[in-house]
């Protein structure tokens, strides 16, 4: 099967998100201009450099009550946001926040997740993510779209990281532990559970 994404596709769903997987989640605290936090995940996520470390997010439409989605809106404003690792034991609540809640909604609030003070940044943190990349607004570059501002990416310098003591064994970060969650496509995420090892390669001739 072939087809041209720009003439639509010969699915009742577009199949997109599902060929390019797994995608980390990356899910985003920011704070309102008014001080309210907003925590969304986003699977269109990735670090993207690592001398400063940089990772960018992206959003594609707009918030059901108009305008941009709330933690697009919050970075504009204030130019700092936090990513959370999603993990398994918190699948529940990555999910939950996913919800197109109005404008003003604090999810930490409605769906029961502690706040932790961040060090640099003024997002908070989750407290129960084992991993809090607090990042600095470095660049929002306006993606090619068919409607003004539906397609938009953030990129960030990671500017302080906090990382959960128990997932860090002889001097190494044993992700594994971890049990980080992926989008796949449709309805369908993974857990990551295993690993394997392969050396770098070195040129000779």
């Amino acid at each position: 099967m072939f087809y041209e994404p720009k003439n639509g596709y010969p699915f009742d769903e577009n199949p997109f998100a599902a060929l390019v997987f797994p995608r980390p989640i990356g899910w985003i605290s920011t704070l309102s201009k008014n001080g309210i936090a907003n925590l969304a995940p986003y699977s269109f996520f990735n670090a993207i450099a690592y001398e400063p470390p940089q990772v960018m997010f992206s959003a594609t439409g707009f918030h059901s009550q108009g305008g941009l989605k709330d933690s697009i809106a919050n970075v504009l404003s204030n130019n700092e946001f936090v990513v959370n690792l999603a993990t398994k034991k918190l699948k529940n609540q990555v999910n939950q926040t996913s919800i197109d809640a109005p404008h003003g909604i604090d999810e930490f609030n409605v769906f029961k997740l502690k706040k932790r003070k961040s060090k640099i940044v003024e997002p908070p943190s989750i407290a129960e993510s084992p991993v809090n990349l607090e990042c600095r607004l470095f660049k929002k570059i306006d993606l090619k779209t068919k409607v003004k501002n539906q397609n938009i990416m953030i990129i960030g310098e990671v500017v302080g990281i906090h990382i959960d003591d128990q997932f860090i064994k002889k001097g190494k970060i044993d992700s594994l532990a971890m049990r980080a969650i992926s989008r796949m496509g449709y309805a369908e995420y993974s857990e990551i559970y295993s690993k394997f090892f392969m050396e770098r390669l070195k040129w000779s001739k």
